[in-house]
């Protein structure tokens, strides 16, 4: 099943970019506990410059099978910025906040702020399988192969069906809590709501998620934001940073610039 295409996050990009979309598709149900979707990004710009497209990015782990060779990208603490130039198409995988732990058998932290050739986590077969992925045509069969690809890894050399840890469940409906919720704004807050003690939800979070809650907090208010900024001027600066918890208006504005590179108000007018 096809979702929608608009991405939260994904900011508006500062040139227009030519011909380029999107799209998203659900994973099959037996890998949806460790898969929030896959993803294809298309673009043309012959004849165009090259452009940058900047996300504020989530917490969740990404398989992509990109030219030169498939990587791993972990969370992103910064605005993740890719270039794209020419024509191409990439395939990715979104993993649920917690759900690349099953896969990594360790510490989800370990890939913050790091981008892995896939190889180096599933050896030579991951390549093989991201230029079937790249040159299928239909879009569905793209992730027909993904997904076999995933259950194989998921599996292991037993072939049985993954046991998911209870722990994956628990951190993704945490960070669901957060992001569907910008109105909590301490970890304090977080870990009564959720009935978990601080210092649980702490390693929790490093072990499964790769960022701790106060970070998965402070980005789901930036998104926020942005989200109001999409809809254009006439916004209510000083009520939506009491809305979210911010000091003041000049609070968010300097959180906003400081990690967007530019002023809310200005952005909101682009």
């Amino acid at each position: 099943m096809t979702l929608p295409d608009r991405a939260r996050g994904v900011l508006r990009a500062a040139v227009e970019p030519g011909n380029w979309d999107v799209s998203r598709y659900e994973p099959a149900p037996d890998l949806a506990p460790f898969v929030d979707y896959h993803w294809i990004v298309r673009w043309d710009l012959h004849g165009r410059a090259p452009f940058k497209q900047k996300v504020l990015s989530h917490p969740n782990v990404h398989v992509v099978f990109e030219q030169p060779y498939p990587a791993v990208y972990g969370v992103v603490r910064d605005v993740f910025e890719r270039e794209l130039i020419g024509a191409g198409h990439v395939f990715g995988i979104r993993f649920r906040a917690g759900g690349f732990r099953s896969v990594l058998g360790g510490p989800v932290a370990a890939l913050t702020d790091r981008v892995l050739p896939a190889v180096d986590l599933f050896g030579p077969t991951v390549a093989e399988v991201g230029e079937r992925v790249l040159g299928t045509a239909a879009e569905a069969d793209r992730v027909v192969l993904a997904e076999t690809w995933l259950r194989g890894v998921l599996s292991g050399p037993t072939q049985a069906p993954p046991d998911l840890d209870p722990a994956v469940a628990e951190v993704a409906a945490i960070v669901e809590r957060i992001t569907t919720n910008p109105n909590l704004f301490r970890v304090d807050d977080l870990a009564e709501e959720v009935g978990v003690p601080v210092r649980r939800l702490q390693r929790l979070f490093a072990e499964y998620v790769g960022v701790g809650p106060k970070w998965v907090l402070r980005r789901a208010r930036l998104q926020e934001v942005a989200e109001r900024a999409e809809h254009g001027a006439g916004i209510d600066w000083a009520a939506l940073a009491a809305d979210l918890g911010y000091a003041d208006q000049a609070h968010l504005t300097r959180d906003f610039t400081a990690t967007v590179g530019t002023a809310p108000g200005r952005y909101a007018r682009t």
